[in-house]
């Protein structure tokens, strides 16, 4: 049989290795965490999940957009308050994918994105025959952008847009605002003046967002360093952009505005360059919260974003500006009139808000926000929010624009959203959320059963010990009894004693 001692010393043996391997635990799982996700974030076709996610991006994204439409056209040109009623949203699945991918030895690669649009009506309030009335930007932006040439160019304009019988609103389908509508006006400036409209086809305002790319960005794999993963190189071979007034405004940062470095703090900003904006924009950290079982941190749009020079002297090179919350994007914009916001003018100058009726603005339905898995750099939930205005005003010598009083006047919003679901979720949670939570925990509980493998060993030698001293003197008093009770027996016996004598001395003498 087993003794106690030995079940101890089996006891104490194996607590100890597992209290040591708990502990290595400790200092090694953290780099060996590290180090698998080092690896898995890595631009490496070798990185089924990452490169995949990062190529094809094999999750459900969404283009929502909203239109203003125009209540009181007439009263506008009379000069009175502009009244708008959203209508939306109309939703598109979007496609996207990276084609023309090629390393470089330097560790980068480069790529061209491609997008394509598809129609939900099932996730949209009617379909794309849906009538609305929004400002021409034919008109309206035309005569803005003309209106400090001489007169007579100005009555010439105007006497083109009633050739073409071109006014100052638009009354179409979304459909066709959307993606392109027949202009004779549109195809007289492709013919006559080439290169003036941004579309050589039809005129809409996503017509150059369908079926296209952002252009040839050029993006470090991270293979030399994890830190520079995702952050961009180049964008159409271009360091800096030329759009604005300042180096630091025309300076491309940060990522492509998919996914970013990985370990990130809440002390870490998100900054990234949008070909669409023409700028670089910067995130910054707001809250943790959790996204589909996966611990994230979200990040929002400060509200010096669109700020102006005034109120934010670093955006002084995007001016010139208006309001805070308007960004001019004219420059790039073929010199059109034209304003990007936030939607309902969130984060914007009040003032703003005053100037047309039927916005209200809220955080939770257009605040701009990433939801991003910080051990890794990579996005669970994303919802981008911009909103498309025109600047409007009355233009001498273009009939068009009858009494338009100066407003910055919205068009649409939209929200491009998307989020990690079904298996590109679960191989994400098991490989990136799950596993190294497992492995957290391992340590604490191979260090709590080594304490309590110990803790059994030295209970068991005690009581071992003790029974063991116990034993001890049991016998040690028996024996005493033992020896107490012949020494009483032979007084109480003394003829027993003498003949037990008298047979030893017999017994010696015969011998």
């Amino acid at each position: 049989m087993v003794s106690q001692t030995t079940v101890s010393i089996v006891f104490l043996v194996l607590g100890g290795m597992a209290l040591l391997f708990g502990t290595v635990l400790v200092f090694v799982g953290p780099i060996i965490i590290d180090d698998q996700i080092v690896k898995n974030v890595e631009i490496n076709p070798k990185n089924d999940l990452s490169y995949t996610m990062w190529k094809d991006i094999p999750v459900p994204f969404f283009m929502s957009v909203y239109f203003f439409h125009i209540v009181n056209p007439d009263e506008i040109l009379k000069g009175e308050r502009p009244m708008v009623i959203q209508r939306g949203p109309y939703v598109y699945r979007e496609n996207r994918w990276k084609d023309n991918i090629t390393f470089h030895e330097n560790h980068t690669v480069s790529y061209k994105e491609y997008r394509q649009y598809f129609f939900e009506e099932s996730m949209s309030v009617g379909d794309e025959s849906d009538v609305v009335t929004i400002p021409n930007m034919l008109v309206l932006g035309a005569s803005v952008m003309m209106e400090n040439m001489p007169f007579p160019v100005r009555l010439l304009l105007s006497t083109t847009f009633k050739t073409f019988n071109e006014g100052p609103f638009l009354t179409k389908p979304v459909g066709e605002l959307m993606w392109g509508y027949d202009s004779k006006l549109v195809d007289f400036l492709n013919k006559y003046l080439p290169g003036m409209l941004p579309s050589s086809g039809k005129f809409g305002l996503f017509a150059d967002f369908n079926n296209s790319n952002t252009g040839l960005f050029t993006i470090f794999t991270g293979r030399d360093d994890i830190r520079k993963v995702h952050m961009v190189d180049s964008w159409n071979g271009l360091k800096n952009v030329d759009y604005w007034r300042s180096d630091q405004c025309n300076m491309i940062n940060g990522t492509a505005g998919q996914m970013w470095p990985p370990f990130m703090t809440k002390e870490t900003t998100m900054p990234f360059y949008s070909p669409d904006a023409c700028r670089s924009m910067e995130l910054v950290y707001q809250r943790p919260l959790v996204s589909s079982g996966i611990p994230v941190y979200r990040y929002v749009s400060p509200k010096t974003l669109f700020a102006n020079g005034a109120d934010f002297p670093p955006n002084e090179g995007f001016c010139p500006c208006r309001q805070s919350g308007l960004l001019n994007v004219s420059s790039c914009r073929h010199g059109s009139p034209t304003f990007i916001s936030q939607p309902h003018f969130y984060n914007a100058d009040p003032q703003l808000l005053d100037t047309v009726s039927g916005l209200s603005p809220s955080e939770d339905e257009h605040g701009l926000f990433i939801d991003i898995h910080p051990e890794t750099g990579v996005p669970v939930n994303v919802s981008v929010r911009l909103q498309l205005n025109l600047f409007l005003k009355k233009v001498s010598g273009i009939s068009e624009t009858g009494n338009i009083a100066e407003v910055v006047m919205p068009m649409l919003w939209f929200e491009e959203s998307g989020y990690i679901d079904g298996p590109v979720l679960h191989t994400f949670r098991t490989n990136l959320v799950v596993l190294p939570k497992v492995m957290e925990y391992m340590q604490y509980i191979f260090i709590a059963l080594g304490l309590a493998a110990i803790l059994t060993a030295v209970i068991l030698f005690l009581t071992d010990k003790k029974v063991w001293k116990k034993s001890s003197q049991t016998l040690t008093q028996a024996v005493s009894t033992r020896v107490y009770d012949n020494v009483n027996h032979s007084k109480q016996h003394p003829a027993n004693e003498t003949q037990a004598e008298k047979y030893n001395q017999s017994n010696t003498g015969k011998k």
